[in-house]
C-alpha cells in the first residue's frame, strides 16, 4: 500500500541528523538558548501537572523551522491564567502554544526577524491545524 504525500499544510518531523540545525534556524543564533529555554519554561507553566520534561520533537513546514513539541505524553492538559484558559490538547498542540508563547514573550525584549517571522509562520500554520480552536483560545 502506497502512502499519498503529505499536504503542503503538514509538518513534518525534522530527522535526527538535522535536529542540531533546527534551533538556530527557529530563534537565531543569538537567541537559539533563551528561545529553548522560554518554550520549555512556558510548557511549564502552561502544564504544571501533566509536563515534567523530557524529549522535544522538532517540526519544519516546507523546509522553514515551525514548532517544537513534547514527546512524554500524547496529550496534556492546560491552563492559563491570564486569559483564563483551561483545555487538553495533543503534544503538537501544546508545543504549538508554548512555542507561540515563546515567540511572542521574547518579541518584546529581542528585535529579531527569526522571531517575528517564526511567530507569524506558526500562527499561519495553527489556523489551519485540526486543534485550530483550542491552540487560538489558549494564545488569546
Amino acid at each position: 500500500m502506497t502512502l499519498p504525500p503529505p499536504a503542503l499544510n503538514d509538518a513534518t518531523l525534522v530527522p535526527d541528523n538535522r535536529r542540531t540545525e533546527f534551533l538556530p534556524r527557529l530563534f537565531g543564533h543569538r537567541l537559539l538558548i533563551i528561545g529553548e529555554y522560554a518554550v520549555f519554561s512556558f510548557m511549564e507553566r502552561l502544564s504544571p501537572t501533566d509536563y515534567g520534561g523530557g524529549i522535544w520533537d522538532f517540526y519544519e513546514l516546507a523546509g522553514q523551522p515551525l514548532y517544537m513539541a513534547p514527546t512524554s505524553k500524547p496529550h496534556f492538559r492546560l491552563s492559563w491564567e491570564g486569559n483564563g484558559y483551561e483545555g487538553e490538547v495533543s503534544a503538537g498542540a501544546a508545543g504549538i502554544i508554548a512555542t507561540l508563547f515563546a515567540f511572542s514573550h521574547l518579541s518584546f525584549s529581542f528585535d529579531s526577524d527569526e522571531l517575528a517571522d517564526g511567530f507569524a509562520r506558526l500562527y499561519a500554520y495553527a489556523t489551519d491545524h485540526p486543534e485550530a480552536r483550542e491552540i487560538l483560545r489558549a494564545i488569546d
